[in-house]
């Protein structure tokens, strides 16, 4: 597994996420996806739940993923997540989800910072866009 400049979740694939084969259910994957997004934002000082108590939310617009390998029942995996790009009011986050030195899913999320009360995107501010792109 090569070194990120983002961050790294470990999950260990629980029976729940399987199908009868023990192969884990893709609808799992944005779940993981999610959780190692909070991961990312907790490393980097980035207070979700206050930005929501602020007024502010990130909805996922785009979701996409192949998926090369299947992770099983009881597999460690690890979940690679890092800022592909931000601008305006759009951050597009990077995953991959690795066994061992198997790579076993690539996707992206795109995400819009919107403001709840209105639905409307507002910008990224200087500081939260630093947080996100700059380590």
């Amino acid at each position: 597994m090569q070194p990120t400049r983002g961050s790294q979740t470990e999950i260990r694939v629980r029976y729940a996420e399987c199908d009868p084969m023990g192969v884990v259910h893709h609808s799992n994957y944005p779940i993981w996806f999610e959780a190692a997004r909070s991961t990312f934002c907790r490393e980097r000082g980035i207070d979700y739940a206050k930005m929501e108590r602020d007024g502010y939310a990130m909805p996922v617009l785009e979701l996409h993923c192949r998926f090369i390998k299947p992770a099983y029942y009881e597999d460690l995996v690890v979940v690679r997540t890092w800022p592909k790009e931000c601008r305006h009011s759009l951050l597009r986050m990077g995953y991959e989800v690795w066994r061992g030195e198997e790579l076993l899913t690539e996707a992206e999320t795109l995400q819009m910072l919107i403001e709840r009360a209105s639905g409307k995107p507002r910008r990224f501010s200087e500081e939260l866009y630093e947080r996100f792109m700059n380590p």
